[in-house]
């Protein structure tokens, strides 16, 4: 469920974005990855790299700069949010305790249960997703309503896709 949470509130941001000017998009706030751009396509970096560790498939490596742009982040992002919901289909209690054994992209080597690896994803998404929003503010911008709540509350209305 949380990972289609992380799905839902990354594609309101993307919408977001497509009503921005390349100026705004890639304005420098001093925040760690500069810029709303910078900070989806962060995001999208990391949500890429775990599919890809926790569901296999060819490694995607790190992020390129044709990684870099709005159109990428709207083509390529949904279909990475559901590869990680059809991976997770299958995930057994049993499943979600299981340990993984990966390396970060400096090479390092790491032990960690999956369930804790799921809960970074989703929770590395939603870090960077309020800088997101409040990147929109300081543009003056009314960001759209991501909060964990606004997702369970669509949810008991019947409406998880909207």
């Amino acid at each position: 469920m949380h990972l289609d949470y992380t799905a839902w509130a990354s594609q309101k941001l993307l919408d977001a974005a497509a009503d921005l000017t390349e100026e705004e998009l890639n304005r420098d706030f001093g925040f760690s990855e500069h810029s709303f751009l910078g900070t989806l396509v962060h995001v999208f970096g990391g949500d890429r790299i775990w599919l890809w560790r926790l569901a296999g498939g060819e490694n995607p490596g790190g992020l390129s700069p044709a990684d870099r742009s709005l159109a990428v982040l709207q083509n390529d992002w949904p279909a990475i949010h559901e590869r990680l919901r059809i991976w997770a289909e299958d995930l057994t209690d049993e499943g979600a305790q299981a340990v993984l054994n990966y390396r970060d992209l400096k090479g390092n080597a790491h032990r960690q249960a999956i369930w804790q690896l799921v809960l970074h994803v989703v929770n590395h998404g939603t870090h960077h997703r309020g800088q997101a929003v409040g990147m929109l503010r300081a543009m003056g911008k009314t960001p759209p309503a991501i909060d964990l709540i606004f997702y369970y509350r669509q949810l008991d209305a019947g409406g998880a896709g909207s």
